[in-house]
């Protein structure tokens, strides 16, 4: 059984939260995001299991229309996905739908470093920012109504604390909890971003159009929600790149 947090962070916005061990021993946590759009579509980004708890909630938002996937390995549960909504539009990275091409799944777009800045129908309230310079080819999106920005690995906020706050495990790392701390002001975390980094001047150019953005939310995939200083968060962990 998967232990669910549902919350509306902000009008129109959903977070679905479960725990999630990376490697069986980091707890990173997980989460979805749903966005009732302006016309009453919604708008989800899938990154967790599409459990009765979460499918019903998700159904009293509204009709889906997008199902995206954010990056290159945050697509275990797409296909959970698109077989409750077969009508939704199915969206991810290039690289994701080439790992996918085995599971007959139907897509509808896909972003990559030839189709960087594609338009689906949802960029007048959500803007995306796909990060061809980032090991996994990470989509950045913000929703502007809202002010809010959602990753997937380009921000961690650990601990997941609310992630693991209906789990019988801790949020914490085993053993090495109390030495280590992974959120946007910590070298750590500036460390691990500098590893996945495959191209420094494409990476230079999507930070700083983030940092452009006028947000103070950020919904990590990975972490608890940072609800104020977004866009002072994002400076932070993204600084050697934005000079």
């Amino acid at each position: 059984m998967v232990n669910v947090v549902i919350r509306e962070v902000a009008n129109n916005i959903w977070t679905f939260s479960t725990p999630f061990t990376r490697l069986g021993l980091f707890r990173i946590g997980g989460r979805s995001t749903a966005i009732r759009l302006a016309s009453g579509d919604v708008w989800v980004l899938a990154s967790t299991p599409l459990t009765a708890e979460t499918k019903a909630t998700i159904n009293r938002i509204g009709p889906v229309k997008f199902v995206v996937g954010p990056d290159s390995v945050h697509h275990l549960f797409l296909a959970e996905f698109h077989e409750a909504y077969p009508n939704a539009r199915l969206l991810s990275v290039e690289e994701a739908i080439k790992k996918k091409r085995d599971e007959n799944l139907k897509w509808h777009g896909y972003w990559s470093d030839s189709n960087r800045e594609p338009n689906f129908g949802f960029e007048n309230e959500i803007k995306s920012c796909y990060f061809s310079g980032f090991k996994n080819k990470d989509i950045a999106f913000l929703h502007a109504p809202s002010k809010t920005l959602m990753v997937a690995d380009l921000i961690f906020n650990l601990p997941a604390t609310e992630q693991y706050s209906e789990s019988w495990m801790g949020s914490g790392f085993p053993v090495i909890s109390q030495f280590v701390s992974l959120n946007p002001y910590t070298s750590v975390h500036r460390s691990m971003t500098k590893a996945l980094v495959m191209n420094a001047t494409a990476m230079s150019r999507d930070a700083k159009t983030v940092a452009s953005w006028d947000f103070h939310r950020i919904i990590p995939c990975h972490g608890d929600v940072i609800e104020v200083d977004g866009n002072k968060a994002w400076q932070t962990a993204y600084g050697m790149y934005l000079d």
